[in-house]
């Protein structure tokens, strides 16, 4: 039987050192623990699927290290508009029909002028009222940007903070670490749900990945979307080419699912996202990723820019594993449960 647990029942007072003691357990063991805290909150069985379109491809003025749609990369990856309100409209109807339950949008911008709000409210109504849950990333938000997304019925933001604090500088320096605390701040007083997670596999230590699990777990409320990344290392962008034929160029699989353990373990009620690198992992990797916790993926055969492993593989692993696809209720704002909870 689940438990049933508010947000503020939860702890956010975890120290670094009791999340490094989670890492440095025997792999067993940490899968073990992560499996029961699963077990206790979620249906053992049951992925969410999501599907991720890019609204709007390439020409970030950010210098994201591991971003191809970085006007700073040598990707190949070419700059476009604003896909028109109806052409997004049919693919989020294409996505429901292939079964995804989230449809999640993504503008490579550095943050939305006002002149590109209209047009995202539109969407965001347009598809919810398909009956999926949205979610949007658009960069950085002001607290009215945030309110508008809110008003829209907008039901989650991502933001992720990429990494922990400490290595974040070695990764980007067009923003700061807090650039992006505080959007997460301001789509939360919003009443919006917040996904914020990171990548991994950037060349960081595990005392980074610590900082990034600690940082999230320890937010006065914990994400209600995880997403955890491998980086797919792309030729043209800084870390694609610096870590292009050395060891760093793919995490170790034990230590991706450490991190995944770890998530879960420090915020029970996240919905843990095995996200983008997917693709190059065994599917006995993916299967300890579903044991230690991850209970969400990206369906589809293109995340953004990056490649994914397609519906098709992903019916064939989920029908060897005995998983099903999530078919939950209609998400409750961010603001209601926050009331549900006093």
């Amino acid at each position: 039987m689940l438990k049933q647990v508010q947000h503020d029942e939860l702890r956010n007072d975890w120290t670094r050192a009791e999340i490094a003691a989670l890492f440095e357990l025997p792999f067993t063991e940490l899968v073990f623990r992560a499996a029961e805290v699963h077990r206790a909150h979620h249906a053992a069985g049951e992925v969410q699927l999501c599907t991720l379109l890019s609204i709007k491809t390439g020409g970030c003025p950010e210098d994201c290290g591991y971003c191809s749609q970085s006007a700073h990369a040598d990707s190949g990856v070419e700059a476009t508009k604003l896909m028109d309100v109806q052409a997004v409209l049919q693919s989020a109807a294409q996505a429901k029909d292939a079964g995804s339950q989230r449809f999640c949008m993504g503008a490579a911008w550095r943050n939305p002028k006002d002149r590109d709000m209209p047009a995202i409210v539109e969407i965001v109504r347009g598809v919810r009222a398909m009956g999926l849950e949205t979610c949007m990333t658009l960069g950085m938000l002001t607290p009215a940007q945030a309110d508008q997304l809110a008003e829209a019925g907008l039901d989650y933001y991502n933001h992720n903070i990429d990494t922990g604090p400490e290595y974040y500088e070695r990764v980007i320096t067009t923003r700061k670490f807090e650039d992006r605390l505080e959007t997460l701040d301001n789509v939360r007083a919003a009443g919006i749900n917040v996904c914020s997670g990171g990548i991994v596999g950037m060349g960081e230590t595990r005392e980074d990945r610590v900082g990034f699990v600690h940082t999230l777990a320890t937010l006065e409320r914990h994400p209600e979307s995880v997403p955890v990344n491998a980086l797919v290392p792309v030729k043209g962008t800084v870390l694609g080419d610096m870590l292009e034929g050395t060891p760093l160029a793919k995490i170790d699989d034990i230590e991706f699912v450490r991190t995944v353990a770890a998530a879960r373990i420090t915020m029970p009620l996240s919905m843990v996202r095995l996200s983008a690198g997917r693709e190059s992992m065994s599917e006995a990797t993916q299967a300890l990723c579903f044991m230690a916790g991850a209970n969400s993926i990206f369906t589809g055969d293109k995340l953004l820019t990056a490649p994914n492993a397609g519906d098709d593989e992903d019916a064939a692993l989920f029908a060897k594993l005995g998983l099903t696809a999530l078919r939950g209720e209609e998400p409750m704002r961010a603001c209601a449960r926050a009331e549900a909870a006093e």
